[in-house]
């Protein structure tokens, strides 16, 4: 099969050629993998074919190693390791001398895939002789296959991990890129190449860095860089110290000068990709150090493993003018597009990252520019005041701000209605957002809302939601925060009054023509629900009559209208809305038994509308009809048993969905709601649940996350049933088991601890659920044999000292639970377990309450286990 006229017809513009195209190679595909993945790389490697069979060629070889999904990926690595050795060889031998090729989409598709399969075979201990034949590469001409084979060893970095590379190797490829970038490198491709490649290879270089002088090397080519006449150049420089600003934070003191100086020259002068990443190495510095000031609250005693070096501070002087000054360069139509960035976007977001980094020091440094510039004629001048003043609000204390913001209120108020110009308004109705986001609320001791101007506050933003769809939006933003800050006031709260006309205007908003402009629909309904959230008892019969008004919205996109796929979008967006809007209004309502007697004549209706809900395709709408299921259960509790034969089979869907997790997840946060709602009542449809839940345990295509949530499910289950769980239990208790094993021995990243301590809580949740379902039961001895293994799994989690609050309170009540179920039977295991005793004294003077509490209710218990 001539395979250079089977990749043009895939590309063919009719259809049908296409599909038999596509339809060929993958039958090649099955039949022959090797023979398919060599003549793919045989065609990428072939001078005479065209450009467009050798890309495409080259693109299928690459989805051939390597795939999104962890499972699939999986497979193709197993698939390719498999592969005969002369096969292997061949294709590897074709991609090398394509390196060299004129075509420079060539070089670059074979760039990447032999980087693809160095990540595949170089973990393995293969393909020793790569990073060798690379370097040698680099000292060639043509300047082509120098700027490849670059390029090769900066993808190659990317997809490898640096304990993959010996310090030798990882010396030499540094010294290649670096001698690749420095101005003595005549052709741009390669110096371009090069300034890439150490981009994705400075996580390989700590040995490096460490090293005074192999550091200055090369801090001093990447500034050389940074002064390049190609703009491209000087962006991937500026890059490289971004990226070196994270990563080497505490190597950066002798430099920081001269950076200053490099970068504030590039915001002033240079063009805006550039100047964008000049600014975003400010903005890293300052994502530094707040971690640091954050996690070691400013003392840095023996703790610490990074001091913090202060040197947005010590800049701050000249820092903030350039902030300032980048102000002034907005675009005419920003607000209009949803992704815009630039320079004015880039240096007031890094100007609230300095303000979170100093706090009250930057206030007198920003002040003068907002009095100088707030009234001025010209637009772009009292826009860039009034962001300025937006970015600095959360850093500083309200001591100092408070002031500021109660002379600026009443004129802000004025703007955001009299502005001709409505970037100004846009910016104003932001600002507004941040201080009642920061200012305002249970937190603040002195109030910058009063009786007097609440009325003008309420007006001025109702009256702005009529504005154009970005000033809208921001007016519902703010007015989400000025309602947020009422909810923990007590009982009456200042919008009491105008909830009437709030929740009015906010429907009249949702019913604009323009309302999918700027989110603003979605803006609408998030500040509705808020409003409806933060309410109060005074205003629940308003809340009542809102109950009919969505459900009829919610009704009328169910109405059978024949929809473009556009359409049908915008519809499923809307459905998700109104169903996300019933769910706070279920709880607020379900929350107290007055407001919920009178709810309870709709619960028929809308559980109808939620089921009619299900039968239209879309997963975002799924997910929040499902958590609106789940407060519906909430609220009718035993009562919802009567949904349950019809809305059986969308729950069973729900947790077979694993394409969509999110909404796998979010039903079997449902299934708990449902137990604990319908406690026996929910025996009949156990067998099909917890069937479903322990197959989605053993699959390797569920994403991660959705795991923890299942265990917290069985112990919703076990509470609920009670001993009916028996006929569950060892398969329940055998998948705890090995995930608690899997559990005890995991070192990584943030990340992977935050996970695995979701995964111990599900996994003791669902230990406690189990106990106290089982508590008083003639059947507690069918737990006796799985004690000695949890405690094991309690001592475990307690040794590896990183457990966080929420797993410690959830484990010492499961040492309590274990001890109060199984009394006798547990008091000797407890006694003679490793490190309960420790355990239990570090729970009792621990300072946070919840933890506190638990731990005193489980030494009560074990204390009457051993001594009976």
């Amino acid at each position: 099969m001539e395979v250079t006229q089977v990749l043009f017809n895939a590309q063919s513009i009719d259809g049908t050629v296409r599909k038999n195209a596509e339809e060929s190679l993958k039958q090649f595909q099955e039949q022959n993998l090797p023979g398919f993945l060599l003549s793919l790389s045989g065609e990428l490697a072939n001078e005479e074919k065209p450009i467009e069979t050798r890309k495409l060629a080259g693109l299928i070889l690459k989805n051939a190693l390597d795939a999104k999904e962890q499972h699939r990926k999986f497979e193709l690595v197993q698939r390719w390791l498999s592969l005969d050795a002369t096969a292997k060889s061949q294709i590897k031998a074709c991609l090398l001398q394509t390196l060299s090729s004129p075509v420079s989409d060539a070089r670059s598709t074979a760039s990447q895939v032999i980087a693809k399969v160095a990540g595949i075979e170089l973990p393995h201990k293969q393909w020793p002789e790569l990073i060798g034949s690379l370097l040698s590469n680099v000292h060639q001409l043509p300047a082509q296959a120098k700027q490849a084979t670059l390029e090769t060893l900066g993808y190659l970095c990317e997809e490898v991990s640096p304990d993959v590379i010996d310090q030798d190797q990882v010396n030499k490829i540094l010294t290649a890129v670096v001698q690749g970038m420095s101005s003595s490198e005549g052709n741009t491709d390669v110096r371009l190449a090069a300034t890439r490649a150490l981009y994705n290879a400075l996580g390989f270089a700590q040995a490096n860095f460490s090293n005074d002088m192999e550091r200055d090397y090369i801090m001093r080519v990447v500034c050389e860089a940074t002064l390049s006449p190609e703009v491209r150049i000087r962006q991937a420089a500026f890059e490289c110290l971004v990226s070196i600003s994270s990563t080497y934070y505490e190597k950066l003191a002798p430099y920081i000068q001269d950076i200053f100086n490099i970068t504030a020259k590039a915001v002033r002068e240079d063009e805006e990709p550039v100047a964008l990443q000049a600014i975003e190495f400010w903005s890293s510095i300052c994502d530094e150090e707040i971690d640091i000031l954050e996690e070691y609250g400013g003392d840095f005693t023996g703790d610490s493993d990074i001091p913090c070096f202060y040197f947005i501070k010590q800049a701050l002087p000249a820092l903030v003018p350039m902030l300032l000054e980048t102000l002034l360069k907005q675009e005419e139509d920003q607000d209009q597009d949803e992704g815009a960035w630039n320079i004015a976007m880039a240096g007031g977001t890094c100007l609230g990252l300095v303000a979170r980094t100093v706090g009250d020091d930057i206030v007198p440094l920003v002040v003068p520019f907002i009095e100088e510039n707030i009234s001025k004629p010209d637009w772009r001048q009292r826009e860039a005041a009034t962001y300025a003043f937006g970015s600095i609000l959360e850093g500083p204390s309200p001591e100092k701000l408070i002031p500021l913001v109660n002379v600026a209120l009443t004129f802000m108020l004025s703007a955001l209605t009299k502005d001709p110009n409505s970037h100004v308004k846009d910016t104003t109705a932001w600002t507004l957002g941040r201080i009642f986001e920061f200012l305002h609320g249970s937190v603040v001791d002195s109030p910058i809302i009063s009786q007097a101007n609440c009325q003008q506050i309420i007006t001025v933003l109702l009256q702005s939601m009529k504005d154009t769809p970005n000033v809208a939006e921001k007016a519902c933003g703010a007015l989400y925060f000025l309602a947020q800050g009422y909810e923990e006031m007590g009982p009456s709260s200042p919008l009491t009054p105008f909830f009437q006309e709030i929740v009015q205007s906010l429907l009249t908003v949702t019913h604009r023509e323009d309302a999918s402009e700027s989110r603003l629909r979605t803006a609408a309904y998030e500040t509705l629900n808020e409003v409806v959230r933060c309410s109060t008892d005074e205003t629940a019969p308003l809340v009542l009559q809102l109950v009919p008004v969505i459900m009829m919205e919610l009704h009328n996109t169910l109405e059978g209208q024949k929809l473009s796929s556009d359409e049908r979008e915008k519809q499923s967006e809307l459905q998700g809305l109104l169903c996300g809007c019933l769910q706070v209004i279920i709880q607020k309502l379900g929350a107290s038994e007055p407001t919920k007697y009178v709810f309870m004549q709709y619960a028929d209706q809308i559980m109808g509308l939620f089921l009619r809900v299900f039968a239209c395709r879309s997963a975002t709408v799924h997910e929040e009809a499902m958590l609106a299921i789940g407060a519906l259960a909430y609220a009718t509790g035993a009562d919802f048993a009567k949904y349950m034969p019809e809305f059986y089979r969308y729950l069973e869907m729900g947790l077979q969905n694993f394409e969509e997790y999110q909404v796998c997840a979010v039903t079997v946060g449902v299934v708990g709601d449902i137990s604990r709602a319908l406690e026996e009542k929910i025996v009949p449809y156990c067998d099909g649940i917890m069937t479903q839940l322990l197959k989605n345990l053993s699959s390797n295509q569920l994403h991660r996350s959705v795991k923890p949530p299942i265990f917290s499910c069985f112990g919703d289950i076990a509470l609920a049933v009670g001993e009916y769980f028996e006929k569950y239990l060892m398969w329940a208790m055998s998948a705890l088991q090995s995930a608690a094993e899997l559990s005890t021995h995991i070192a990584g990243d943030d990340e992977l601890v935050e996970y695995t301590n979701s995964l111990r809580n599900g996994i003791l949740e669902a230990y406690s659920g189990i106990f106290q379902g089982f508590k008083n039961s003639p059947k507690t001895q069918l737990l006796i044999p799985y004690a000695p293994h949890i405690l094991q799994f309690l001592d475990g989690i307690y040794m590896e000292k990183d457990m966080d609050d929420v797993v410690m309170k959830t484990a010492i009540g499961v040492l309590g639970d274990l001890a109060d179920t199984l009394g006798s039977h547990a008091g000797s295991m407890i006694q003679q377990s490793v490190s309960s005793k420790d355990f239990l004294n570090e729970c009792l003077s621990s300072e946070d309450l919840m933890i506190k509490e638990s731990a005193e209710w489980a030494k009560l218990a074990i204390s009457r286990a051993i001594s009976v």
